[in-house]
């Protein structure tokens, strides 16, 4: 009985990595940094009340997510001609939260996953207070995926930072601009391994089998005049 367990336990394990290894072959590659788009026209300041980042996070073949959010603390919107050129916008690493609705094992507290993700196995955000996104480009898209953002309509391209490393990314989002304001939406996943952020990610190890490289990443930044 012991054997039978023991070989079942390590079916569910190798199953769970098959999964996760489909979901990670559509996750796009980060890239090399790239070149800054130049700011021109009119700068918009990001509204820090109104945008927030949202996160989520998988067990492998996509059990147990968590989710939460971190706030922006600035940045800016270039508008010219109708159209968003060009911006950043910096991430508060301080003020990641899980939502407590995301935690629904008894024997865990969102807060305790707080911590994990604030320390050197995660984000080390002692040593890393803040991430960061500059536009690279930013393209009309001719046919929006699937899994992107309700509206989108262009391509925007940028430098990501995490843990002091920088890696350019690409993904569809709904970019709108109006008079004095400028929005954008967008929904992407990333692979944390790719900025250096490794912890449960060894395959030669079972007790890690069943952490996700990959992240959800959902952002909605607004700025204005």
């Amino acid at each position: 009985m012991k054997k039978l367990s023991v070989i079942a336990l390590v079916g569910v394990g190798l199953l769970a990595a098959s999964c996760n290894k489909e979901k990670s072959a559509e996750t796009p590659a980060a890239a090399q940094e790239q070149a800054v788009a130049e700011s021109k026209g009119e700068v918009l300041a990001v509204d820090t009340v109104a945008s927030i980042v949202n996160w989520k996070a998988f067990h492998k073949g996509g059990f147990a997510p968590r989710w939460g959010t971190l706030n922006v603390k600035s940045g800016d919107l270039s508008v010219e001609g109708g159209q968003v050129t060009a911006g950043n916008f910096v991430i508060d690493m301080n003020s990641l939260k899980v939502d407590p609705a995301s935690v629904t094992e008894k024997d865990k507290k969102p807060e305790d996953l707080v911590a994990h993700l604030k320390n050197e196995d995660f984000f080390n955000v002692e040593k890393n207070p803040v991430s960061d996104f500059k536009i690279t480009s930013v393209a009309d898209l001719k046919e929006a995926p699937k899994d992107a953002v309700a509206g989108a309509n262009k391509t925007v391209s940028g430098n990501l930072t995490l843990l002091g490393k920088t890696m350019n990314v690409t993904f569809p989002a709904k970019v709108d601009v109006a008079e004095g304001t400028a929005a954008i939406q967008a929904k992407f996943t990333v692979n944390r391994a790719d900025w250096g952020i490794k912890f449960g990610t060894s395959e030669a190890d079972p007790a890690e089998w069943m952490i996700s490289k990959d992240i959800e990443i959902a952002v909605d930044v607004k700025a204005k005049k």
